[in-house]
């Protein structure tokens, strides 16, 4: 179906073609400048460490709903082998298939397109089968290191998990940041906590991928308006699913990725960090999340770490 009126709206609205050239292939993540980066270093006090990854596992999250994604399959291509002879060193080695967004991970630029176009008026046609992405593949976003906010959504609405049908909009986000005592500012990187991966911790696949709460349609504004460089969340399909407009498949996806040129994460355990900033009293931290580099990817896991 054709996009909606309110989708074209909103898509106008938050639309950032052209805001760094015409050739930029790295949209919002421009706004994570030396004077940003500064800032989110200040923002360590004790040095605690939270890592933000789920496992890379054969029995992982992808329950095959996404034709192609499949989880890790990891193999032993050699086990203590003497390469130079009896007695020398040995070593082992072992390969990977997988899913590039099997696990946690982030979404680039090139993952997603609406009308036959991709982020910054290039044609969806650039990406192919031999030739990969040659627009805004995963391999252009090099690092990102910047200020993470934790908004705690279901911490601020005093539960431990929303419901599946829950659309996290501007007034989830605003009370989230108002219960943390912390304002969103340019340059940070918003990791969005719905509880939602409890479920799959709790070993619960098909629970997890749906009904899941998510970003709203009505979210991507809020994200624009403070100037957010990325937006992560502890879902699998990072918006509301199935979606809260009826036949309107992957709204956020294309809002962000498309019209803002913004990296979204998914899959992206927020459990323990939500405990340490509740024992710390604070939200904001030094986040560190610079997806793995395959060239022309549209995808890539990602290892993150909070930094308080």
């Amino acid at each position: 179906m054709p996009m909606p009126p309110e989708f074209r709206e909103i898509a106008k609205r938050v639309n950032n073609w052209g805001r760094w050239g015409a050739d930029d292939e790295r949209g919002t993540l421009n706004l994570i400048d030396d004077e940003v980066v500064r800032g989110a270093v200040a923002t360590v006090r004790t040095g605690r460490r939270v890592p933000l990854a789920v496992p890379l596992r054969p029995d992982g999250i992808q329950t095959g709903l996404i034709p192609g994604r499949v989880n890790p399959l990891h193999t032993m291509t050699a086990v203590n082998q003497e390469l130079f002879g009896p007695g020398t060193v040995a070593t082992s080695d072992d390969v990977v298939t997988m899913g590039l967004q099997a696990g946690t991970h982030w979404d680039g630029l090139a993952h997603v397109s609406h009308g036959g176009t991709l982020y910054n008026g290039r044609p969806a046609a650039s990406v192919t089968a031999h030739g990969r992405a040659a627009f805004g593949g995963i391999e252009k976003v090099r690092h990102i290191v910047s200020r993470g906010v934790l908004l705690d959504v279901a911490g601020a609405l005093g539960a431990e998990r929303l419901g599946g049908g829950h659309a996290v909009g501007p007034k989830e986000l605003t009370a989230a940041e108002e219960w943390a005592g912390v304002r969103v500012r340019r340059g940070d990187i918003v990791l969005v906590r719905t509880g939602q991966i409890r479920v799959y911790l709790a070993g619960d696949r098909e629970g997890y991928a749906h009904p899941s709460p998510g970003l709203s349609i009505r979210a991507p504004e809020w994200f624009h308006a403070r100037d957010v460089a990325a937006v992560a969340g502890d879902t699998l399909t990072f918006e509301i699913f199935p979606p809260e407009v009826e036949g309107l498949w992957l709204p956020v996806h294309a809002l962000h990725l498309v019209e803002m040129g913004m990296l979204q994460g998914q899959n992206w355990d927020l459990e323990q960090l939500a405990a340490a900033c509740r024992e710390e009293s604070r939200y904001a931290f030094l986040l560190t999340a610079t997806p793995e580099p395959f060239a022309g990817a549209v995808g890539s896991p990602v290892a993150p770490v909070a930094i308080l």
